[in-house]
């Protein structure tokens, strides 16, 4: 059967794959549109697990508050390049995840990935990742997500695709998204002391007395160096501590208590955070691919 330009285009739109691919898949099975998206999903299944190794350190966050502001999800979604983050393809899988978290019971990325992609739907989120990996050419997975619940309301802001912040506020929107703004930009690590982490404090302590110790004054100023200098560390990254963004000159808990306000809790996500990203040599690359091409 011949292989003709129309049937070569139908296949592109239905498999997002490339020309060549299409047309030596209609060749194998004789001009079969049907069977050729078979076996292209079967190979494509193929690439996927073979992508699979790729470092995918870019991508987006998506948020998504329900209607009332009293719930929202927070998900990571990864990619190897900037490039395919912008996709709309990719962009699209990514927000339809962050729909499905907020309306799921999931408890882990590996329930999620096993969940419909869309309610009523058959293909799972897994399914649809695959799928999309053999598309458009790249790695790509769902790294990490949250949900969170509130008696009062939930503001956020993201700062592009790559930072995104929910806060949970007693009262006042535009406020929370404010100290969300703020979140994005000074990344504290909670909101306030009672919050941080016994480890962190006791490893900051050490070398901080340490430092005060080699100054060789007494111990009573040098305690009073370690008090100091752990007020300062504590104010720098807790929330409530650190000046407003937006007024320096106030911190976050002046502002909060000027308008009657508090926060009890956030979440931030920042794309690749955590993630060491491979830096390739572009000459060895070219290099590799020649001496794989050679059989070397």
């Amino acid at each position: 059967m011949a292989i003709t330009a129309a049937l070569v285009k139908e296949l592109r739109e239905r498999t997002g794959a490339g020309m060549m691919e299409c047309k030596k898949a209609l060749v194998e099975t004789d001009g079969n549109v049907e069977v050729a998206i078979e076996n292209m999903r079967k190979s494509g299944q193929a690439k996927a697990a073979k992508k699979a190794g790729r470092t995918a350190a870019d991508g987006v966050i998506v948020i998504k508050l329900s209607p009332d502001s009293k719930s929202a999800a927070i998900v990571e979604v990864n990619c190897e390049t900037d490039f395919v983050a912008k996709d709309d393809n990719f962009q699209s899988f990514a927000d339809a995840v962050g729909e499905r978290i907020l309306n799921s019971e999931a408890a882990d990325v590996e329930a999620l990935m096993a969940t419909p992609l869309h309610e009523g739907e058959d293909t799972t989120i897994e399914e649809a990742r695959q799928a999309l990996v053999a598309k458009i050419g790249e790695n790509m997975n769902v790294r990490r997500f949250e949900r969170i619940s509130t008696d009062g309301i939930l503001a956020s802001y993201q700062h592009g695709v790559r930072i995104g912040v929910v806060v949970d506020i007693d009262t006042d929107a535009d406020l929370g998204r404010d100290i969300a703004m703020h979140v994005a930009a000074s990344n504290p690590v909670c909101v306030d002391e009672s919050g941080v982490p016994a480890e962190l404090l006791s490893k900051e302590r050490d070398i901080v007395e340490t430092q005060a110790r080699e100054s060789g004054k007494p111990d009573n100023i040098v305690e009073k160096m370690v008090e100091g200098r752990m007020r300062k560390y504590l104010a720098e990254i807790t929330l409530k501590g650190q000046p407003f963004v937006k007024d320096p000159d106030m911190t976050v808990a002046k502002l909060l208590e000027s308008k009657g306000a508090n926060v009890a809790g956030f979440l931030r996500f920042e794309v690749g955070e955590g993630i060491e990203k491979k830096v390739e040599d572009f000459r060895e690359e070219v290099m590799a691919q020649a001496a794989a091409a050679r059989g070397e």
